[in-house]
């Protein structure tokens, strides 16, 4: 039997805790002793599920892929996040932290952002509900997304380039970590996926189990199944991937599939292949699974998708994969891309790149014909347009 546990201290087996700084821990211990109180009250649940429902969009549809299904031989549905407001999974957390902050008396947000996904969705949260917001980015990732960078402006939000590092998601965390460390008093963290230190990673997992929630309840409704044969998801940090697996993860029948990004290639030294390549170690106040040298310094990761190229991964995803209750499998670039084309081609979907990962599993399983697959289209590939236009 598939079984995981989270201890109180947030740990899934030996992965994740909370290594901080001194300066981050009053920060982290004021959410610690804060959040679940809150998140379980009466208030706080009617104003999420309000807001999910008439604001976002949820329940996302359960969508059957006659054409998928056809060249796959087995029973293939897509789960639409890419419909929900903003176009991601990434709503769903946004808005369920800022909506926490705000209850906990806090004024200001800051958040990363790889893809500009979480970037949106955050912004758009704090309009809302009226908070300001401040957002690090990589300088690479802003040239690569610039539509989400526009969009996240004309939300109001101040976006903030990180010139680190390689300027990508792993910088702008880092930059936001330490602008959290000095504005603690009225800033809150909030953190686009389920890495971090505790309570993050089951925090994010939470608001984002949503997902799931709904796949249950709407496969039992159009195959009178209530668990699939499979669930297939894009890991980067991994939150649409926790989202789309949680109610499954005590499942007898279902497989439970993600999806890293192996960029050009497990061995070109390009690559975000955390989990086939990586290490245990700790990366941004958690242990897990990192790509990092033998001096055990974080190694450069590189994906063609903005929110995949993060050399860690969250803390559940190392623990499923140690203890072998979920597989993940490295997509590289050029995999992604074909998976993305035939997407498009077979069902009128562009999906995002970090998506398309997710759909270049289909050809290297072999499934029956009365098999169930749940693929997490997590998010739809306007901002990629520039990529889809340069390589296909």
């Amino acid at each position: 039997m598939k079984t995981y546990t989270q201890t109180s201290d947030g740990y899934y087996g030996k992965f994740g805790g909370a290594y901080i700084p001194e300066l981050l821990f009053n920060n982290v211990d004021e959410l610690q002793k804060n959040y679940k109180r809150i998140i379980a009250s009466a208030v706080f649940q009617k104003q999420l599920k309000s807001l999910l429902k008439d604001y976002v969009g949820r329940p996302t549809p359960l969508y059957f892929s006659a054409a998928l299904s056809e060249r796959y031989k087995a029973r293939i549905f897509l789960k639409r996040e890419d419909l929900n407001h903003t176009g991601a999974h990434k709503i769903n957390n946004a808005l369920g932290q800022a909506l926490l902050a705000k209850m906990m008396g806090k004024q200001k947000i800051v958040a990363e952002t790889g893809a500009g996904q979480h970037g949106v969705a955050t912004a758009t949260a704090c309009t809302l509900l009226g908070l300001s917001c401040v957002v690090f980015m990589g300088e690479t990732d802003i040239a690569r997304q610039a539509p989400n960078v526009a969009r996240m402006k004309m939300l109001g939000a101040t976006v903030i380039p990180s010139v680190s590092g390689t300027k990508t998601l792993k910088d702008a965390t880092n930059d936001a970590i330490r602008y959290w460390i000095n504005h603690a008093a009225d800033t809150h963290y909030i953190i686009g996926s389920v890495v971090g230190p505790h309570p993050y990673p089951d925090m994010v997992t939470h608001f984002q189990s949503v997902i799931s929630k709904e796949i249950k309840r709407q496969l039992l409704k159009q195959t009178g199944e209530a668990e699939p044969d499979y669930v297939i998801a894009c890991v980067g940090g991994g939150s649409n991937a926790a989202g789309a697996f949680y109610h499954f993860l005590k499942s007898k029948k279902t497989k439970l599939i993600g999806a890293e990004a192996a960029g050009k290639g497990i061995d070109s030294h390009e690559t975000a292949a955390t989990l086939t390549i990586g290490s245990v170690g700790i990366i941004h106040g958690s242990k897990t699974y990192l790509m990092q040298n033998k001096d055990g310094q974080i190694t450069e990761p590189y994906s063609i998708s903005a929110g995949l190229d993060y050399p860690g991964i969250g803390p559940l995803h190392a623990h499923l994969h140690e203890t072998k209750q979920a597989s993940y499998l490295a997509i590289t670039d050029d995999e992604a891309l074909k998976a993305a084309k035939e997407l498009i081609k077979l069902d009128g979907i562009i999906p995002a790149l970090e998506s398309a990962h997710a759909f270049a599993v289909l050809p290297k399983m072999k499934f029956k014909p009365t098999d169930i697959v749940v693929i997490n289209l997590s998010g739809r590939g306007d901002k990629d347009m520039d990529t889809y236009l340069k390589y296909l």
